[in-house]
């Protein structure tokens, strides 16, 4: 089998600068790999990464129909992708910076299923789900 490596998730966005700014500010995701538009189509488009080499594509389209999940279980309910989730230090400081530059508050940092983990959901100012995920430290299972 050939060697798989993962390199970014898309992500549908009604407003290509709010989200930009949101990304930027919430994760780091200030660098611009690539960027492009498509008039005929009504499609503009940015890849961002941060310095750890995280990306995101936001993908603008005139027209497209919001998506909203109340919480994960509503998510689960439609099929097709409906969060992503990231490692993180500290979860408490990284929830908190999250809703400081824009983000919404879905469920709060508690143990997860994982023994010693910690994990909470967030929405971007369009309502897309981030679940932040605090691993479990050493010695922990």
């Amino acid at each position: 089998m050939p060697s798989l490596v993962f390199d970014h998730v898309g992500l549908s966005v009604s407003n290509l600068d709010v989200q930009r700014s949101f990304y930027a500010k919430a994760l780091g995701m200030s660098q611009v790999e690539e960027e492009f538009a498509m008039p005929e189509a009504h499609i503009r488009t940015a890849i961002l990464r941060n310095p750890q080499g995280l990306k995101i594509e936001l993908v603008e389209r005139r027209g497209s129909a919001a998506q909203e999940f109340a919480d994960p279980f509503d998510g689960a309910g439609t099929q097709g992708y409906f969060h992503w989730a990231l490692y993180v230090d500290n979860l408490e400081t990284m929830y908190t910076h999250v809703l400081s530059v824009g983000g919404s508050e879905v469920s709060a940092p508690a143990p997860a299923i994982r023994p010693g983990a910690r994990f909470a959901y967030v929405k971007d100012p369009e309502g897309n789900l981030l679940e932040l995920i605090q691993p479990a430290t050493e010695g922990v299972r």
